[in-house]
């Protein structure tokens, strides 16, 4: 698979789905390599095995071309939440975060903080629309601040954070902490300036759940100590009779060997993406959501997501008068969308087809007629 129109025509599912933010339905490659990959390991024999397993450096060694960094710094998690973990568990100090981030930052680094005790603190932030800018950070920046995490890519309004201009203000001293889930592979910017990327394979990269991976740099990995290592994070292989410290590099923060299917599905995930580009993917997913926004222009429906398109990705969040009626009239239309509280999510990948944003258009039609 090299060009656009080969990845578009792997997407096959039925028109309507608007849902990419929240499940990527499977491509075909990943279901098709993946059923023989199934086979190979139902034979029972090791050099089928063996060559299943070769899959688990194909995604690590895919995950870092994508970010740009030594394959040495990844690992591969069953969810991007298990990789936030490493990464906050063994963190001390002030870990700068908003108020409003995805429960996966939340919820992870106030249990930490919790567990830590007095070592590691959370600073939560409220800036405004939930864009974590950096004029955000820098007003709440001081000395004691060891680190910042941040969504790349916001999911419940789109917004896409300046990466470099956050990098810039906390300076090279402290910890940039990446979540990566709504933007890797679709989004071409420059993460290997990040100390910690995580990500996974169930949205955008169509390969279904039990497909993180993380990535930690030489700093994360002086600073971040590996709480939550097992007995495959450390070198040499199994270790009998002995209990080795966590390895020197990102293969410390590992528990247990990965879901062999899982990493197959992430390796073919990965592999399309990095043989299309992701950014030709971004500049076809703009194209997309730039339709988006005109069809909800039309209709005067008001919308929370950035407008420029080196703000945004893939996602449109929506906030209407009565959500709750616009999301049934567009279930009813055959779209699929996030409702959530007094928004809905659109979001839009490479392969939504004019189909479906005609779907978008009557259904929001129907709407307006309606309530008019």
């Amino acid at each position: 698979m090299t060009t656009i129109d080969d990845y578009l025509a792997g997407f096959d599912g039925d028109p309507g789905y608007l849902d990419w933010a929240g499940f990527g339905p499977i491509s075909p490659t990943v279901r098709a390599e993946v059923f023989a990959d199934a086979d190979l390991l139902g034979s029972g024999r090791a050099s089928s095995n063996a060559l299943v397993s070769e899959r688990f450096d194909e995604a690590r060694d895919l995950v870092a071309e994508l970010i740009g960094i030594d394959p040495a710094l990844v690992t591969l998690q069953p969810s991007a939440t298990h990789g936030l973990q490493h990464a906050l568990y063994g963190l001390a100090g002030t870990v700068m975060a908003s108020s409003a981030e995805v429960p996966a930052i939340t919820v992870t680094l106030e249990r930490a903080a919790r567990f830590s005790g007095d070592a590691l603190q959370a600073r939560w932030i409220s800036p405004a629309d939930s864009f974590v800018t950096p004029d955000a950070v820098a007003e709440a920046l001081d000395d004691d601040v060891r680190a910042l995490v941040v969504s790349h890519v916001d999911f419940r309004t789109g917004y896409r954070a300046d990466l470099a201009a956050l990098r810039e203000v906390i300076g090279s001293d402290r910890l940039l902490i990446v979540d990566a889930v709504q933007s890797f592979g679709i989004v071409d910017d420059d993460l290997s300036i990040a100390d910690v990327v995580v990500g996974n394979g169930y949205g955008w990269l169509r390969s279904a759940r039990g497909t993180g991976f993380a990535s930690f740099s030489p700093l994360a990995r002086e600073r971040i100590e590996p709480v939550l290592s097992g007995f495959v994070g450390v070198e040499g292989g199994m270790p009998l009779d002995d209990i080795p410290a966590p390895a020197a590099s990102a293969r410390a923060y590992a528990v247990n060997h990965p879901d062999q299917l899982a990493v197959a599905r992430l390796a073919v995930g990965l592999r399309d993406v990095r043989d299309v580009g992701p950014a030709i993917i971004e500049k076809r997913i703009s194209e997309r959501v730039d339709r988006i926004l005109e069809i909800v222009d039309r209709h005067g429906i008001p919308v929370q997501t950035p407008r420029d398109e080196h703000r945004r990705a893939g996602i449109v969040t929506l906030t209407p008068h009565a959500p709750g009626a616009l999301a049934a009239v567009l279930t009813n239309a055959g779209v699929v969308a996030t409702p959530r509280g007094n928004s809905i999510r659109l979001s839009a990948h490479a392969g939504t087809s004019d189909e479906t944003l005609r779907m978008l258009d009557e259904g929001i039609r129907t709407f307006i007629s309606m309530n008019a």
